[in-house]
């Protein structure tokens, strides 16, 4: 980034020396990165699931990696000064401590952070974080994601910060006291020296700059970092509309309660050098691991906001100008020991797609409509292949379909927005790990929310358990009834949620939400992940884009027809040629335009009947008529229709015309 004079204006480094440190901070993180995905056993974080930090003596974050997935951003430093605040003047050269505690500012028990001070001349001068998502913390449930759990007793070992290497010596005793209560405890500890390795791997490359440039430029540097990312942040900021905008999303329900989504609540306030998110009016915590605690929270909304300013260097300095206001016993801030290890799909992707929302107002030319959910599948039991006996945990997150942009239809098959350096775990490798054969791995046609750009499609996958015995499987994801919305006119996209045996006789539809679910061999599975939400009115969309889009197969003849009111002529199916037929179209975009808004006020009862008796389908259902049906019952569920309703009404047909 080309540095102007604004920049430097209070800065005690010349631009050159500066710009070196900066991006040597930044290399510095990346290397600690590559270390840790060239030395961890887990596959989960070999696909990606870490992040690593520079933090200064005092925690404030200098650097994350360039790579980082978004939810840890903005919780590093937290921990960080939970280690300081906890041992003070008791930490020494050589010493390592762990914490995953969410209650400390963490995000999950899975997310366990390794943190290493690091010393120059007997002074601490900075911290190293790794941190990385251990695919088992004990708990209830194989992979610790727990639907049922109520507290975090049920979720996994707790672990505040703790010390694993005193003045260099390893703590053996601690960390088998700790990994004695997970699952596979062998690949916890692999995993943990991956992290305390690529920790030290930071402290050298520091202290390699702190001999090459003293002690005292370092130390500058990390001040000016943080200002310099500080005077970026607020300068953007005060060229930006001042006022409030506020908009709200929802968590599918809570099980304690049955019918109605849980509403997340954001405003936000922009002055002349400040950005104020307030969570005020969100739903008190709900009975199951959707929750959030304020970590998580925090960094959705640093994460959101950062998604629209990708030009501004992640550190300290950015926190400094984007402040969170999080009501106390909420959903968005639950308290100790209130279940939140899936805020992941909870509450955290609600709020950035919340705030993806309101600054798509403000800086149309960014818009982004919403993005489909994180889920994440486990199956944990015991593998019997090759004559072995040996405990296996699959476990698998999905690509899926991120929202219609302002000039261009959303990306297909990507990762979350919760982690969108998240790779697809390669089915190879999962099989030969694991007694899960891969039978599908596909592109959902019609996925993608209808809109002048079409959200991006997800995907669906499917697979076999084959040599296997005392397996359950889990899965924690969202969105089967608050379904990833459009913006601008835009419309809904598809819904979530597993099936078990599809297509048998015991078929069943498992929903969004479940855990331990025994399994046997020969039993298959399939879920969907939805697409991204539309952006703009779908009636707007050139006819030959749509027409592109069911050549692709990623739309469907009849949903050409209903969703984007195209009539397309197959002229020879097997050489794809295909024409739009002008003069219907015109008659049917007529006809949509005459009847949606009425659709909108239809009874749900009378929805619902249609939809039994198959004379309208499961995407009719959600884009024509707004009605949410329980898909385990085919039952409408009339206070989280009246509530989707009031969400399209409001992001939807506001915009027709």
């Amino acid at each position: 980034m080309q540095i102007n004079h604004l920049d430097f204006e209070k800065n005690n480094l010349d631009p050159v020396t500066f710009e070196v440190l900066k991006n040597g901070f930044i290399n510095l993180v990346d290397q600690m990165a590559e270390q840790i995905l060239r030395t961890c056993y887990s596959f989960v974080i070999y696909n990606r699931d870490f992040s690593c930090a520079l933090s200064d003596a005092d925690g404030n974050t200098i650097m994350q990696g360039t790579q980082d997935i978004s939810v840890h951003v903005g919780t590093l430093h937290l921990t960080a000064k939970a280690v300081l605040e906890d041992f003070g003047e008791d930490i020494h050269p050589g010493d390592v401590f762990l914490v995953n505690d969410p209650y400390r500012g963490g995000t999950h028990f899975n997310d366990t952070r390794v943190i290493l001070p690091v010393f120059y001349e007997g002074r601490l001068i900075a911290l190293m974080q790794t941190n990385g998502h251990w695919a088992d913390m004990g708990g209830s449930t194989p992979g610790s994601f727990d639907v049922n759990a109520k507290d975090h007793f049920g979720e996994g070992v707790r672990i505040p910060p703790v010390r694993i290497y005193r003045k260099g010596q390893y703590l053996e005793d601690v960390v088998t006291l700790l990994s004695s209560n997970m699952r596979v405890p062998d690949e916890r500890v692999g995993d943990l020296r991956a992290q305390v390795e690529a920790a030290k791997v930071g402290e050298r490359q520091l202290l390699t700059l702190v001999e090459k440039y003293g002690i005292d430029t370092i130390l500058v540097a990390f001040e000016e970092v943080q200002g310099y990312v500080e005077r970026l942040a607020k300068s953007k900021v005060s060229s930006l509309p001042k006022g409030t905008w506020e908009s709200v999303d929802y968590i599918d329900m809570d099980p304690d309660i049955g019918d109605g989504l849980i509403p997340i609540k954001v405003k936000m306030t922009i002055t002349d050098n400040q950005v104020l998110y307030d969570l005020d009016g969100s739903h008190p915590y709900i009975g199951c691991f959707l929750n959030s605690g304020f970590g998580a929270s925090l960094s959705a909304a640093y994460a959101g906001t950062k998604t629209f300013f990708p030009e501004i260097p992640l550190n300290s300095g950015f926190y400094r100008v984007v402040k969170v206001k999080l009501p106390e016993n909420s959903v968005v801030n639950a308290p100790y020991p209130i279940a939140v290890t899936g805020f992941c799909s909870g509450a955290y992707e609600k709020i950035m797609n919340i705030c993806y929302e309101l600054w798509s107002n403000i800086l149309p030319d960014k818009a982004i409509a919403c993005s489909f959910n994180l889920e994440y599948l486990l199956i944990g039991g015991t593998d019997k292949r090759h004559g072995q006996k040996s405990y296996f945990m699959w476990y698998d997150w999905m690509a899926g379909g991120h929202g219609g942009r302002s000039d261009r239809d959303g990306v297909n098959a990507l990762s979350p927005v919760f982690g969108v350096g998240l790779s697809v775990q390669p089915c190879e490798g999962q099989e030969r790990l694991s007694p899960v054969i891969t039978t599908k791995h596909e592109i959902i046609t019609d996925s993608g929310g209808p809109g002048k750009y079409r959200g991006g499609c997800g995907v669906e996958k499917g697979g076999t358990l084959t040599d296997l015995d005392n397996t359950v499987m889990s899965y924690c994801c969202d969105r089967s009834r608050s379904v990833t919305w459009g913006i601008f006119g835009g419309l809904p996209s598809y819904p979530h949620g597993a099936w078990l045996n599809p297509g048998e006789k015991n078929e069943q539809f498992l929903g969004a939400i479940f855990s331990n679910v025994k399994v046997k061999s020969g039993d298959s599975f399939v879920r969907p992940s939805a697409g991204g939400g539309g952006l703009g009115d779908p009636l707007e969309r050139e006819p030959e884009a749509v027409l592109e889009d069911v050549i692709d197969e990623y739309v469907s003849l009849e949903r050409a027809k209903k969703d984007y009111g195209v009539i397309i002529k197959v002229i020879d199916k097997n050489l794809g040629h295909l024409v739009v037929d002008d003069e219907e179209t015109v008659k049917e975009r007529k006809f949509i335009r005459s009847n949606r808004k009425q659709w909108l006020e239809e009874d749900p009862l009378y929805v619902e009947q249609l939809y039994q008796s198959q004379e309208i389908d499961k995407l009719d259902v959600i884009r024509r008529y707004g009605v949410i049906i329980d898909y385990s019952t085919d039952k409408v569920l009339l206070k989280s229709t009246q509530q989707f309703r009031e969400s399209i009404k409001k992001r939807s047909m506001a915009y027709w015309k």
